[in-house]
């Protein structure tokens, strides 16, 4: 197993001579360990760690200036919209949120300032699919840069850089770890030149995770591979029941043939993914009733663990989204978000059903 470093300084054969290693917010030998294994994940020349995914996601968007624009996913983790709106908004960077399904209206989208193109895909939570390859080439057209924020599909199940994207970002504390127990973040490049600015901007802000947290990431890392084909077998069985239920207006999951984005994550993607967002009748009383009466599943935010978690975007993870906008694009009331964990698909579906009767 990977050894823990606590140590916080290191000793130096002189004066600015170091053996690698000199002060651990610059750099340590555990999470040196983590970022070079995301990197080999993601396929990607460099790899570098972060305290949280919205730490990663803010030292990513200091490589600005003020002045520029940013294309972004109209659906996105709450936390990355508050970033966006309320704290690199005020220091001069302007935001453009679209729906990214049609390319064509990415490019029409797009300004002479254009530098940086943001997605998620599956986008949280309405899980939308947004095709890697086509956006990529439109913003190198232009000389921005792609970014792809990969913690649903992990890079078991998709590999943006492949794709064409420039930069592959992640909140460990989803699938990579798995276990609930950690808060971190990571960037994946294989440009050296940003790399390089990335890694200066790692240790100037100093935003980075504790050996303890690499070392938790690098375990849950050691197990990814077998969670994630678990999961998305698991979420394909209990979206497929959903679909039929007679409480749910509707089910969102790329694995469905009724999800609008199926063909395309069936190209883009090895996988479905582990996460079902459903409609249910009944408004916002009937979600907190279902909520309240869920066992297995725990009321929480967050996802990716080996539990199985339900949540009410509306209120929870994208209250920070202003109402107008959380209803143009379809976050209801009614709309509860799942992240199907590792308990057996019977007591799964057990749960749901006896909350939705």
């Amino acid at each position: 197993m990977t050894p823990i470093v606590l140590a916080s300084t290191f000793a130096q054969d002189g004066p600015g001579q170091h053996k690698g290693y000199e002060y651990s917010r610059s750099g340590n030998p555990t999470r040196t360990a983590l970022e070079t294994c995301i990197a080999a994940l993601e396929g990607a020349s460099h790899g570098l760690a972060f305290a949280s995914g919205s730490a990663a996601t803010a030292t990513l968007l200091h490589t600005l200036r003020p002045g520029d624009h940013i294309l972004c996913g109209d659906d996105v983790y709450g936390g990355t919209f508050r970033l966006l709106d309320k704290v690199m908004a005020p220091m001069g960077l302007a935001t453009t949120m679209l729906d990214m399904r049609d390319p064509v209206q990415v490019r029409a989208a797009l300004r002479p300032t254009t530098r940086l193109v943001w997605m998620e895909t599956p986008t949280n939570p309405m899980l939308k699919i947004f095709d890697i390859a086509a956006i990529a080439e439109i913003a190198r057209g232009v000389g921005a840069m792609l970014v792809v924020d990969n913690t649903f599909a992990t890079p078991v199940l998709q590999r943006p850089l492949d794709l064409g994207a420039h930069v592959v970002v992640h909140s460990t504390t989803k699938y990579l770890n798995g276990h609930s127990d950690v808060v971190g973040g990571a960037i994946g490049t294989s440009d050296a030149a940003l790399a390089e600015r990335l890694s200066f901007l790692q240790n100037a802000i100093g935003a980075v995770p504790s050996p303890f947290d690499c070392y938790l990431v690098l375990r849950g890392l050691k197990t990814l591979g077998v969670r994630i084909r678990q999961q998305c077998a698991t979420a394909t069985a209990i979206a497929e029941r959903l679909e039929r239920h007679a409480r749910v207006e509707q089910v969102i999951f790329p694995g469905l043939s009724s999800h609008p984005g199926h063909d395309l994550a069936g190209r883009q993607m090895r996988g479905p993914g582990a996460m079902i967002s459903l409609v249910v009748r009944g408004g916002l009383e009937g979600a907190r009733a279902i909520l309240r009466r869920l066992s297995i599943f725990s009321c929480a935010e967050s996802l990716g663990g080996v539990e199985s978690l339900a949540e009410h975007p509306a209120i929870m993870t994208h209250a920070s989204v202003p109402d107008a906008a959380r209803r143009a694009l379809g976050i209801s009331d009614g709309l509860l978000r799942l992240s199907i964990g590792l308990e057996a698909e019977a007591d799964l579906w057990a749960d749901l059903e006896r909350a939705l009767g």
